[in-house]
C-alpha cells in the first residue's frame, strides 16, 4: 500500500505541478477539488494549492479547513495558506500591487520543513493578498523584505503540525522548492518512496483483477503509448478475456493501419483491425468547428465500439488509455479550472453502450506511463512513439475536411517524420507533426505561378504534456524538409514552423 498524498485544487495554474513534483519522489498523489474531497481514511498528508481567487471576496472559495488541521500534516501554498490564516484569525489584506516573480525568502530559525536549505533563497510569487500577521498558535519562519513568507503551527496549537508558504515551491523558479516539498511529505509527514514503476504495474494489475473478475472487456488501440500500455495490464488481468480492436477511421498517419498491425504481432495481445474511414470522413464533410470534430469522432468511435461489441456478447467492459492530462484538460473536476478542449476518450459513455469503463491509466501522467510499459516489458519502438491524438489528423487538418486535405497532411507529415528519425531526432523530441493551414497562399514553380495549402510543422519538447516548449530544430534540417514537401507533396507550395510555448499555446492546433 502507497501512502496518500492529498491535494486539494483551488483553481491555481501550478496545481498539477505539485502532483508532478511529489510522484518525482515516488510519493503518490492525488488532485481533487476543494469543494469534492474524497471519503478515504488513509490520507497522510494533505496539500492546499493556490488560487486566482481572494480569500477576501464575498464568494471565496470555502474550505472546512478543521477537518484536516491538527489530524495529518497539512501544507498550505498561497491561496491555502491565506485562506489559514483568514480562517482562524490572521490578518490578509489586499497588496498594494500584486506581487509577482522572484523574492528572497529569509530564514534564520532550525526548521524541519527547511531542512538542508541556504538560510537566504530565491521563491517564486504570484498573489494579489498578503499575510500581515499569523493567526494565533502560529510562529513565522521565514520572511521577505515584504512580506510574510512562511509560517507554521506551535507544537501546542495542533498535535499534527500545519505549514503555510505564501510562495509557490512546485514551480522551478523556486530554487529550493523541490526540497521543501521533500521535507514535507517525506520529513514531516512521514511518506515513504513506495510509488515506483513495479508497485504501480502491481498495484494496478491487482486492481483490475478484482475490478474485472471474470468479464470480458473490449478496447481500441491506436498503437500509441497509452492505449498500448493501458491493454498490457488489462491483459495481464485477465488474460485474453480482453478483445483489442484498431480502428482506420481515415484520419490516420499515412500507412500506419498496416504498421500498428505489424507492430503488435509477437505480444500476445487478441487484436482485430476494423476499416472504417468511409464513415468517418463522410460525417466529417463540411465540419470546420474543432470541438464538433471531437465530438463526431468520438461518437463514431463509440458507434463502431457497439458494433463491435455485438459480436462479442460476453462483453461488459470497455478499455480506454485516458491519462491524467486527458482528465485535467477535458473536465473540470479540478477546482475552478477552465475546460481546455474535449478529448474523445473522456467523459463517460452513452447508455446505449451498456458497457462499463475501465482505464486503469486515468491517474497517471505521460512519463508514468513510459515507465509502467518498461517494467510490463514493452518494446521500446512501441513505448518510444510519439504522442498522437485520439481525433487524429482530423484536428490537424485545420477547417472543413475532405479526402484530400488528409492525404495532404500524411504525405507532408510522413515525410516530417522520416527525416526526424533519420537525422536522429525523432528521439530526442516529444511530439511533431504536420498541420496542414486552411488557406492558400501564392507561390512559384518553375515559370508557373501556383495557389496551394500551406502546412505548418509542431514540433515540441515536453515532459508529460501539460506543459511544453517549441524544438529548437537546426535551421538547415528544417530546410530540408520544407524543400522534400513542397517538391514531393503536389497541393503544399508553403511551409512554416511553430515556435509557440504551450501555455499559452496548446500542444495541437484544435
Amino acid at each position: 500500500m502507497n501512502d496518500f498524498v492529498l491535494i486539494l485544487d483551488f483553481g491555481s495554474q501550478y496545481t498539477q505541478l505539485i502532483a508532478r513534483r511529489l510522484r518525482e519522489m515516488h510519493v503518490y498523489c492525488e488532485i481533487h477539488p476543494y469543494n469534492k474531497i474524497p471519503e478515504r481514511d488513509d490520507v497522510k498528508a494533505v496539500i492546499l494549492s493556490g488560487s486566482p481567487f481572494s480569500v477576501l471576496d464575498t464568494n471565496a472559495l470555502d474550505l472546512d479547513i478543521h477537518r484536516f488541521l491538527g489530524k495529518i500534516p497539512v501544507l498550505g501554498v498561497c491561496y491555502g495558506a491565506q485562506l489559514i490564516a483568514h480562517k482562524l484569525g490572521g490578518i490578509v489584506l489586499k497588496s498594494d500591487k500584486r506581487e509577482y516573480g522572484k523574492a528572497i525568502m529569509y530564514c534564520d530559525v532550525e526548521e524541519l520543513l527547511f531542512s538542508g536549505l541556504p538560510s537566504e533563497s530565491q521563491v517564486w510569487m504570484s498573489h494579489g493578498d498578503s499575510i500581515q500577521q499569523q493567526p494565533t498558535g502560529f510562529s513565522v519562519i521565514a520572511r521577505t523584505s515584504n512580506v510574510i513568507a512562511a509560517y507554521k503551527s506551535d507544537a501546542s496549537a495542533f498535535a499534527a503540525p500545519v505549514y503555510c508558504l505564501q510562495f509557490h515551491p512546485e514551480v522551478t523558479h523556486s530554487l529550493f522548492g523541490k526540497e521543501m516539498l521533500f521535507n514535507f511529505v517525506h520529513r514531516v509527514a512521514g511518506c515513504g518512496a513506495t510509488w515506483t514503476p513495479s508497485s504501480m504495474v502491481q498495484d494496478t494489475i491487482q486492481r483490475l483483477h478484482a475490478q474485472l473478475g471474470q468479464d470480458h472487456v473490449m478496447m481500441g488501440l491506436s498503437g500509441g503509448v497509452d492505449s498500448t500500455v493501458a491493454a498490457c495490464l488489462i491483459h495481464r488481468a485477465i488474460g485474453d478475456r480482453l478483445h483489442c480492436v484498431f480502428m482506420d477511421n481515415g484520419l490516420l498517419r499515412k500507412n500506419e493501419f498496416e504498421q500498428v498491425l505489424s507492430s503488435y504481432e509477437g505480444m500476445g495481445l487478441n487484436i482485430r483491425g476494423v476499416k472504417a474511414s468511409e464513415r468517418f470522413l463522410e460525417s466529417l464533410q463540411g465540419v470546420s468547428d474543432p470541438e464538433q470534430k471531437r465530438k463526431i469522432i468520438g461518437k463514431l468511435f463509440i458507434d463502431v465500439f457497439e458494433e463491435e461489441a455485438q459480436n462479442i456478447p460476453e462483453v461488459r467492459w470497455l478499455g480506454q488509455g485516458t491519462i491524467y492530462p486527458d482528465v485535467i484538460e477535458s473536465v473540470s473536476v479540478h477546482g475552478p479550472s477552465v475546460t481546455i478542449k474535449s478529448h474523445h476518450n473522456v467523459g463517460g459513455l452513452p447508455d446505449i453502450l451498456n458497457l462499463k469503463l475501465v482505464e486503469p491509466l486515468r491517474m497517471l501522467f505521460k512519463d508514468e506511463v513510459r515507465n509502467a510499459g518498461r517494467e510490463l516489458g514493452i518494446p521500446d519502438h512501441l513505448l518510444n512513439r510519439h504522442p498522437f491524438p485520439g481525433p487524429g489528423l482530423g484536428i490537424r487538418v485545420l477547417g472543413a475536411i475532405t479526402p484530400e486535405k488528409v492525404t495532404l497532411c500524411q504525405e507532408a507529415d510522413d515525410i516530417f517524420i522520416r527525416m526526424l528519425k533519420e537525422t536522429g531526432w525523432y528521439d530526442k523530441v516529444w511530439q511533431a507533426g504536420a498541420i496542414l493551414l486552411p488557406v492558400q497562399s501564392v507561390g512559384v514553380m518553375g515559370d508557373e505561378r501556383t495557389y496551394e495549402y500551406t502546412v505548418a510543422l509542431r514540433c515540441v519538447n515536453s515532459v508529460d504534456g501539460m506543459t511544453a516548449e517549441w524544438s529548437t530544430l537546426p535551421h538547415d534540417f528544417l530546410a530540408e524538409v520544407s524543400s522534400m514537401i513542397i517538391n514531393q507533396v503536389k497541393g503544399i507550395n508553403r511551409v512554416v514552423y511553430d515556435i509557440s510555448t504551450k501555455p499559452p499555446a496548446t500542444i495541437e492546433w484544435e
